[in-house]
Formats: C-alpha cells, structure tokens, sequence
C-alpha cells in the first residue's frame, strides 16, 4: 500500500495533538518521522517529546506573532521563513521520511505567509510511499480532493473563549 495524505482540519483544538500522535505512533514502528512546524516558534511540549524519539523537527527560528498583527515589513520576513522551512522539508525528503508532518500549514497558506503553488507543488510530487499530514484550518479545493482522510475538529467551547490562556502541557 502506498502512503495516503490525511488532513486534520478545523477550528477545534486538537489538529497537532493528532498529528503529534500518529508521529509517535510511526517512530514507535521505527519509521522515519519528519515533522515541520510552520507559524509557530514557541518551545512547546511536544517538542521535547518527538526529538526524544528520534523524530526530525523543522520549525521557526524567529517569533513572528499572530499575522493579524504584522506590519508588512515582518509579514515578508515571516513570508521569507515559512517558504525556507518548506525548502528544508523537501531537502531533508530524499528518502529520509517515511511519515511527513505539515503542522499548520495550511494557516501559513490561509494568511498568505506560504505560495500556494509550492505546497502544491510538494503534495503533488510526493513519493508514493511517504504517508503525508497536512494540518490547519480552510484547506483549498484540490487538497480536500488529494486527501485520502479527512478529519475535522470542530471547537464547541474552549476556555480562551472565557479568557484562559494557552497552559503549559495542555495547549502549549
């Protein structure tokens, strides 16, 4: 069988969570797990977790913060650095990767920090044995199309909503 894409979707918590898991999954199986985080730069507790088993990390080196609030100056520095990290990715892809992560990408394509032709380009042209998780929020049509599992998580309620921050080793 050859590797499927899944797509974790949605505005709910719980789109990495699930990608961080099927990625310890695969490394429990001894396969090559490459994760890329895209928008965030934050130490976050996954972090410690995937690299103690053997899991590749490609993220952000520079905090950007929300792209709402980004002059445009910084939006093209972020720009700049979310299209180096998917020029690392297809770098490290010669047949070092077994299961592939996209964390958050699709919000770096949403908020214009990714060209959406070079992720396109990278999904198309993925080998066919490389399982491939794309995750974020409002996937265009052709992904939707190319995927083969599609999970959304949708958010009933969260406790941002009433003004609890993001904690430590539960959301971040």
């Amino acid at each position: 069988m050859s590797g499927l894409i899944h797509l974790y979707i949605g505005d709910g918590k719980g789109k990495t969570t699930a990608a961080v898991g099927l990625s310890v999954r695969a490394a429990g199986r001894d396969k090559q797990v490459l994760f890329a985080q895209f928008l965030k730069s934050s130490l976050t507790g996954e972090l410690r977790s995937l690299e103690k088993l053997g899991v590749r990390v490609i993220r952000s080196t520079l905090a950007f913060g929300f792209t709402h609030q980004m002059n445009e100056e910084t939006q093209a520095r972020c720009r700049a650095e979310q299209g180096q990290i998917l020029d690392r990715v297809r770098e490290a892809l010669y047949g070092e990767a077994d299961l592939l992560v996209l964390d958050e990408v699709l919000d770096a394509l949403t908020t214009g920090m990714l060209d959406e032709g070079d992720l396109r380009s990278l999904v198309e042209s993925k080998a066919s044995e490389l399982e491939l998780v794309l995750t974020g929020r409002n996937p265009p049509a052709w992904l939707l199309d190319a995927a083969d599992y599609v999970s959304e998580i949708k958010k009933r309620k969260h406790p941002y909503d009433r003004g609890v921050p993001a904690r430590i080793g539960i959301e971040r």
